[in-house]
């Protein structure tokens, strides 16, 4: 049997990158899965196709939006929250509507789909945040913002870890460094500096990333909780 048969798992933000590798993951392993996109519909389309999953189009900017979503969905045995933006530079410069947008996706957003999805998850749940690296380092100018929202997740875990605890329900972030994504492009401007950091020096795929989360939520994983998962090519070691 599957690792995850007959489990009901919802991914928010899952049309592109490392979203769809989890999508294609979850859907592999046996999951019912339904997944989120914003503004990629023809994406969604094509990976809804490909995998048997349902989509459902959400702008996880809007708290509405967001718990609407989630209870719709339920009720779920999985949440992963992969939606994310990032917003990079000086903070003198930064648009503050575009970094309080990045702080309602970023932060807003994963508390209140892990809170709406818990009110009916089952027990020995599993909830996992993508976080990243820059949650522990920001090793470059104008990453105050995103870095802040990133940080957040990790306090989130921590808490609803125990909030949940009870119940059997894990919360978990898994922190990417730098990945092969339209969003960090292995071939792109900052290819050469990231690298220079790491231990490994490449992008990891998306694919790696899913396979975490697969760990995360599977049956292996019932006493991880309230934990950091870094996986970043020793981008930040």
């Amino acid at each position: 049997m599957s690792t995850l048969a007959q489990k009901r798992a919802l991914v928010l933000g899952g049309s592109r990158g490392i979203g769809a590798a989890i999508v294609r993951r979850l859907a592999r392993d046996g999951a019912d899965v339904t997944f989120t996109y914003s503004g990629s519909a023809d994406a969604a389309q094509a990976l809804a196709e490909e995998t048997g999953a349902k989509t459902v189009q959400s702008d996880s900017a809007s708290r509405d939006a967001t718990t609407r979503t989630v209870r719709e969905a339920g009720p779920l045995d999985i949440l992963v929250v992969n939606a994310g933006v990032a917003m990079i530079g000086e903070a003198v410069e930064l648009d503050p509507d575009g970094v309080d947008r990045m702080i309602d996706i970023n932060i807003r957003s994963p508390y209140h789909a892990s809170v709406e999805a818990a009110k009916t998850m089952a027990d020995g749940g599993r909830i996992v945040i993508i976080g990243s690296v820059n949650g522990d380092r920001v090793p470059f100018a104008g990453g105050a913002a995103y870095g802040m929202t990133k940080s957040a997740m990790q306090s989130l875990a921590r808490g609803l870890a125990r909030d949940l605890g009870p119940r059997g329900i894990t919360v978990n972030v898994v922190q990417p460094g730098p990945v092969d994504t339209d969003m960090n492009p292995a071939d792109g401007p900052m290819r050469d500096v990231m690298h220079s950091f790491m231990a490994i020096k490449r992008h990891g795929t998306p694919a790696e990333i899913a396979g975490m989360v697969a760990y995360l939520t599977g049956p292996e994983a019932g006493y991880v909780t309230g934990a950091m998962h870094t996986i970043d090519g020793g981008f930040g070691a």
